[in-house]
């Protein structure tokens, strides 16, 4: 039973396609190398160099080898970009989507792993954040991502297509494998790692002033091994008849930027300059997620929740990769 990971080749990706595989999974990663990486595409995998929406594609490498079950990771991502060039972020994230879906229905494939955001929740009136919380994305990324969810619930109602949708918060660390290695970087660690090497000159700590301990805001980092436990639990749910359901991926403990900092000082050793500047707009001063159902629905309890062995894992995946993948 093979399963088609598209956006195998990217960051979250990569390390689900490798844990598929450590299961004895048969994988062809779908990719077309705009963010990601083709070292990044595990060798014991088959490997697709395309678009998530070129139907005629899909409909061949599904038909040649048998994919029963899909997971998507293809999506662009920043959200100061998709403020700027929405178009971008709508063909994307929905149309190309689409087609992945109708390709999937075409092919009489039913289930269905899709990595959605938190950014699907805005701006929280309420932290912990809980999949009951309101649903009110304030830029088009996460926009885009609900969207997409909606159209996986009208798809199990017309057509019986079964789904996941889980909504990620901060991702970080890597597998001994496969890291982060994104242009343009937007994520905290990886910054702050940048700036330990002297990649950068210091980390902005955008806001001081925040009602937090410290002043800087608060985040709810996982390891990218945890999202990857989830993912699996998540298609076995579906292979076992469960049925369609969405849920948040977090360790429900929030660091702060200063936090973030002083732990990369300690593990990597290095000074790190930090500057402090003014709020970003739209910044909350906290973002932490409950998933109290992905540990009662899925049977998901995060392996690696400390920030030390986060940290600890991507500044160990740097040091074996100091220009990030080689392509």
């Amino acid at each position: 039973m093979s399963i088609l990971v598209a956006g195998g080749a990217g960051y979250i990706g990569s390390v689900v396609v490798e844990q598929l595989i450590e299961e004895g999974r048969d994988v062809v990663v779908l990719d077309n190398l705009s963010r990601g990486h083709r070292s990044a595409a595990n060798p014991k995998a088959t490997f697709v160099h395309g678009d998530c929406g070129d139907m005629d594609l899909l409909s061949q490498t599904i038909a040649l080898h048998g994919i029963k079950s899909v997971m998507h990771f293809c999506a662009l991502s920043l959200v100061g970009e998709s403020v700027e060039a929405p178009a971008s972020y709508y063909r994307n994230n929905i149309s190309q989507s689409v087609a992945l879906v109708e390709a999937c229905l075409n092919a009489g494939i039913r289930n269905f792993i899709f990595s959605s955001t938190a950014a699907v929740y805005g701006e929280p009136e309420s932290v912990p954040i809980t999949e009951d919380s309101k649903t009110q994305p304030t830029n088009p990324y996460g926009r885009t991502k609900l969207f997409f969810e909606y159209f996986l619930r009208d798809c199990d109602a017309a057509y019986g297509l079964k789904s996941v949708c889980l909504r990620y918060f901060n991702a970080a660390g890597a597998s001994k494998e496969y890291g982060e290695d994104h242009s343009p970087e937007t994520h905290l660690i990886p910054l702050v790692l940048d700036a330990a090497v002297g990649k950068r000159e210091s980390i902005s700590i955008f806001g001081h002033d925040y009602d937090t301990p410290d002043g800087s805001c608060i985040r709810d980092y996982i390891h990218v091994l945890d999202l990857a436990d989830a993912h699996l639990l998540a298609l076995q749910r579906l292979e076992k008849g469960g049925a369609s359901d969405y849920f948040n991926l977090g360790n429900g403990n929030g660091y702060s930027v200063r936090e973030v900092i002083e732990c990369a000082r300690k593990i990597t050793g290095l000074e790190i300059k930090s500057e402090e500047t003014g709020r970003r707009p739209g910044d909350p001063a906290r973002l932490v997620a409950s998933a109290d159902k992905a540990r009662n629905v899925l049977g998901w309890k995060p392996r690696f929740p400390e920030l030390e062995k986060i940290i600890q894992d991507a500044w160990d995946w740097r040091q074996k990769n100091p220009d990030g993948y080689a392509d």
